[in-house]
């Protein structure tokens, strides 16, 4: 069975957050001080605060999803756009500090993480998308 390139690019973008969170929650554990917790927060939304061990569970889960978005698992489909939805959530504060304090990057890089998880949670929820995790 084919799987779709947008599952697949989906599943990789996931890994590559996974990979990235990781290697940051790798290094504050074993070299605490040389990288920021705020490098985290795109991606955990303040629970970059809990320190390096919610960056390894978060890696856990987004290269678990990654995972089974490339074998196609229903779970995955779900969880994925899931973990999209919430992403939005957490970046709606950065939104709107940025729309206040009028900060052009600022705005610009979180509007964009918005529209991309929008994008990934719509595509997840498309009939033809939802038929091929089904087939399976």
């Amino acid at each position: 069975m084919e799987r779709p390139a947008g599952v697949t690019a989906i599943g990789f973008a996931f890994f590559a957050v996974a990979a990235y969170l990781a290697v940051l929650g790798a290094l504050m554990l074993f070299a605490p001080g040389t990288v920021s917790m705020r490098l985290g927060a795109p991606f955990l939304g303040g629970l970059e605060l809990a320190g390096p061990f919610a960056f390894l569970l978060a890696a856990l889960f987004g290269a678990l999803t990654g995972w089974g978005l490339l074998r196609l698992n229903n779970w995955a489909r779900r969880a994925g756009a899931l973990f999209s939805l919430i992403g939005i959530v957490f970046l709606v504060p950065t939104v709107s500090s940025a729309v206040v304090s009028f900060h052009p990057t600022a705005l610009l890089w979180s509007g964009l993480g918005v529209m991309v998880r929008v994008m990934i949670a719509w595509y997840l929820y498309q009939r033809p998308v939802i038929d091929q995790f089904e087939r399976v």
